[in-house]
């Protein structure tokens, strides 16, 4: 009977092994944006640009020439208090989009998800690569956001170079969590619900447009429990330079803690639903 060389065998392994790599994944998801960038670069520019223009500048002209608008904003400008809570936002529709009916197509519609397991990449690979591609779109939008909040001049600290890694990490709060869930879908109606009940609803009263101690006292700890208050607030104080290291280190904590949540949960769900 022929042996096989112990060389031969350890060369094999270390081939798969190295085969087995989430950016693989990464790339072929930077393939398929190289034929849509045209046009994401172009509302990666305008979004930011429309909403502090309408919001900021419009909406803010009457909000700072109010009664007494340093009372509910402690003497910052509205545009200053808006930017970056617009920032966190943002980041988390992003990462909203990109983890919902991509994971679903690559599951049900393309079966993207089972051609690449028919390769030596596994579940893991499968699920750290789509996050990572996130990471690296919520890193490209987010510092569009940041170049266009600098445009309008409302970087207060050198500290907002930060807020870039903090719009981050608020995205992937909600990017690995809902990917997780949107692996146990079968169809995509209850993505209308999520973002109905669950997107908007955090963008409106998580502190972005207004402070949270505006709320009825009831509803308070429910949006101080959210992600993107954490994310808003993170951003907010870093880029107006009144960042303390304590409640920063307990933003970044709590994102962290749904982001590190949301990957073990969504191993399992895409585990489950890919491996026969």
């Amino acid at each position: 009977m022929a042996s096989t060389p112990t060389g031969s065998t350890t060369a094999g392994r270390g081939d798969v092994a190295a085969r087995r790599n989430p950016g693989r994944v990464v790339a072929y998801f930077a393939a398929s944006y190289r034929r849509t960038w045209r046009g994401s670069v172009v509302t990666s520019f305008l979004n930011p640009l429309l909403y502090l223009l309408a919001m900021g500048v419009g909406l803010g002209t009457l909000v700072d020439h109010g009664s007494d608008p340093s009372k509910a904003l402690d003497g910052v400008a509205y545009l200053s208090f808006l930017a970056p809570g617009m920032l966190a936002a943002t980041a988390m529709q992003t990462a909203a989009a990109e983890s919902t009916y991509p994971v679903m197509g690559a599951i049900k519609w393309l079966r993207t998800y089972f051609g690449m397991l028919a390769t030596p990449l596994e579940v893991s690979d499968l699920v750290v690569g789509h996050l990572a591609w996130v990471t690296i779109r919520l890193t490209m939008v987010s510092a569009v956001f940041l170049a266009v909040m600098a445009g309008f001049g409302v970087i207060e600290s050198a500290w907002a170079i930060l807020a870039l890694p903090a719009a981050v990490l608020t995205g992937l709060a909600f990017s690995a969590p809902i990917a997780a869930f949107a692996a146990t879908r079968e169809n995509d109606t209850a993505f209308a619900a999520l973002f109905r009940f669950g997107v908007i609803p955090m963008f409106l009263f998580s502190g972005t447009f207004f402070p949270v101690s505006q709320l009825p006292v009831a509803l308070r700890p429910v949006a101080w429990a959210t992600p993107l208050w954490h994310g808003v607030e993170l951003c907010r104080t870093l880029t107006l330079g009144t960042a303390g290291a304590g409640p920063s280190a307990g933003h970044v904590a709590y994102l962290a803690a749904w982001a590190a949540a949301g990957l073990a949960v969504a191993l399992r769900t895409h585990r489950k639903r890919l491996v026969v």
